[in-house]
């Protein structure tokens, strides 16, 4: 018998809420049904499994974050929009840090088919990097270093991994300073291949 009230969407966002509160790792069918005070078997009508419930947590983050940057980036080119992409992403993951945890899982391109969160984000990336008058395969590298920078800084700033006194931020700002300069002279292929 399906529970009223509960449904894929309800469950999803309070998985969300736990993975924000608590971790990620946290996030179990039984804790998520001690919630709604209902056993675990009542949540298999909504989600086939845990997996299928972190996907979907994954999903709705990657959407709401790429709603931010988008709002972000837009009518902007360069460092600009540069700075909007890497503050929104930073702001996402430091306020929302569950959701963005789950969006660093591995996918099955099936579990994702049709996302417009995921699509969107890669539209968004190399939209902001073409404005730098990059191409292909750049376009691909400077995708992958943005991305690697960007998780990298915001995973060591939630793990207090920062020790320095120096503030986090000033350095945020002069690491997307490096960036952009990087981006705009960025170097030609050696030989000229990929």
């Amino acid at each position: 018998m399906v529970r009223a009230g509960l449904s894929p969407g309800v469950l999803t966002l309070a998985a969300a809420g736990m993975a924000d509160e608590e971790g990620l790792d946290k996030v179990t069918l039984s804790a998520l049904a001690r919630r709604f005070g209902v056993k675990d078997a009542s949540l298999y009508a909504h989600v086939r499994s845990l997996r299928d419930l972190r996907v979907r947590v994954a999903l709705l983050a990657s959407e709401e974050m790429t709603d931010l940057i988008a709002a972000a980036v837009a009518g902007r080119a360069g460092k600009d929009a540069l700075v909007g992409f890497a503050d929104a992403y930073r702001a996402y993951a430091l306020e929302h840090p569950g959701r963005y945890a789950a969006t660093q899982m591995r996918f099955d391109p099936d579990e994702v088919a049709g996302s417009k969160g995921l699509a969107r984000s890669v539209e968004l990336t190399y939209g902001m990097l073409r404005g730098y008058g990059l191409t292909e395969p750049d376009l691909t590298d400077a995708a992958r270093l943005l991305r690697s920078t960007f998780h990298g800084y915001v995973h060591l700033e939630l793990s207090g991994g920062f020790g320095h006194s120096r503030e986090v931020r000033k350095s945020w700002e002069r690491s997307l300073d490096a960036l952009h300069v990087l981006l705009d002279n960025w170097p030609p292929r050696p030989d000229g291949s990929d």
